[in-house]
């Protein structure tokens, strides 16, 4: 006898096998169906084909513009081609590609070094200005450090300098007045003592120049070019007052911000070299400053020692002027202490012979004494720099920039000596 939970299971398991049975067979039946449709479709794609390829060789309409297309064409292209299939890229050797981006290098630069040949003026007065500016900080940081701030520095600093300017205007410009006066008074004097010449007039019946010169004189044209000449003076006066204010207000400027500057500067280097090269630029500015402070007394030494011999000789009413002249010109490397003997002797010759004789014998003494003892003790605490490197800094900074280049050369060779001993020497060491 059977057990009544054995019947319930066994009538669970037959409908469950019933149902499976009937899915399954739906299953295929939709399977069959799919397949026909497939076979259906793949009956319709090949007769398509057919009367395509068919149709292909019956002439239509627009045989006349395939054809002429299909001349056109360079290559057929497969439609399930596309438009190709991408080529390899460029390569960085290639020819073309050097040859394109050399000669674009080249255009570039060729632009920028005429952009800079056409600003080459203003460059100049931001140099020079910013060479001045670094020059007086010291004098800032000597007033900083008895109590003053920046700004008040920065405006005492200022006003020293332009009130320096203002006295060398009040002190040579009566000279120069004083000698063209003299000049315009002696002319006709000195125009009788050369007609009463007996070698002047036998060079006169020879080669005619007075009557040369009374032609040129009485020339109608001269008058224009007297007055263009006139005009090109007056352009030159304008443009040096121009550049002078234009210089104060740079130099100004530089000053008050030049802690700003150089923390901006600073800030454009890598974070671990950032150190050692602020430690380096604050010494290439201090040797900069040093130079300048060391040219000054220089120069103060040259013009004390002249104004006192002038006073010797008894020019007293040039001797300021002179002076004040002569400590300008020291501040020209290289050629400025000749210029300023050469003027002192032209003034003095204004007043004998000896006297111009003597000028011109005290000038070159005391150019080999400060060439040889007072420059050298001065700029060797200032910049410790070598005499061959000023010399050859000095020459090269002329023949680029003039006088400018001259006065800039011999701090930039300081503050390249700096670098090289700082950073080319170590490496070399290490290595």
């Amino acid at each position: 006898m059977t057990p009544s939970g054995d019947d319930s299971s066994t009538t669970t398991s037959e409908a469950d096998l019933a149902n499976a049975t009937h899915t399954a067979r739906s299953a295929a039946a939709r399977a069959e169906a799919a397949a026909g449709k497939s076979r259906q479709a793949a009956a319709d794609a090949a007769a398509s084909a057919e009367e395509a390829e068919h149709n292909a060789g019956r002439p239509t309409e627009t045989d006349d513009d395939t054809n002429l297309a299909d001349e056109l064409l360079i290559d057929q292209r497969h439609p399930s081609e596309g438009m190709g299939t991408p080529g390899p890229p460029i390569r960085r050797g290639n020819p073309f590609t050097f040859g394109f981006f050399a000669a674009l290098g080249v255009l570039v630069a060729w632009g920028l070094w005429n952009a800079l040949g056409q600003a080459r003026s203003v460059l100049i007065l931001l140099l020079v200005s910013i060479f001045i500016a670094v020059g007086l900080n010291p004098l800032v940081e000597w007033f900083m450090r008895r109590g003053l701030r920046r700004g008040l520095s920065v405006g005492v600093v200022f006003l020293l300098m332009i009130l320096a300017v203002a006295g060398v205007g009040v002190a040579i410009v009566p000279v120069v007045s004083d000698q063209i006066s003299s000049l315009i008074k002696n002319a006709p004097e000195w125009l009788d003592l050369l007609t009463k010449s007996k070698t002047l007039n036998n060079l006169d019946d020879k080669y005619h120049f007075i009557q040369k010169a009374q032609d040129y004189i009485q020339d109608p044209a001269l008058a224009q070019r007297a007055f263009g000449g006139i005009l090109g003076v007056g352009k030159v006066v304008a443009g040096a007052l121009f550049n002078t204010f234009t210089i104060l207000v740079l130099t100004l400027y530089f000053l008050a911000s030049l802690p700003t500057v150089k923390r901006a500067a600073y800030s454009l280097v890598p974070r671990t070299r950032r150190n050692r090269v602020s430690i380096l630029g604050d010494e290439v500015l201090g040797r900069v400053g040093g130079y300048v402070s060391g040219q000054f007394m220089v120069a103060l030494c040259a013009g004390v020692t002249m104004f006192i011999f002038l006073e010797i000789i008894g020019l007293r009413e040039y001797a300021v002027a002179l002076a004040i002249v002569v400590m300008f010109c020291d501040f020209i490397p290289m050629v400025g202490g000749f210029i300023g003997v050469v003027v002192v002797s032209l003034i003095g010759f204004t007043g004998g012979l000896w006297t111009g004789l003597a000028c011109l014998i005290y000038g070159i003494i005391y150019q080999q004494v400060e060439n040889y003892v007072v420059a050298p003790r001065i700029m060797r605490r200032a910049v410790d720099i070598p005499g061959a490197v000023t010399v050859i800094a000095a020459l090269l900074g002329g023949a680029l920039l003039g006088v400018v280049g001259a006065l800039l050369a011999i701090p930039t060779a300081a503050a390249l000596l700096l670098i090289i001993r700082e950073v080319w020497v170590r490496k070399a060491d290490a290595s």
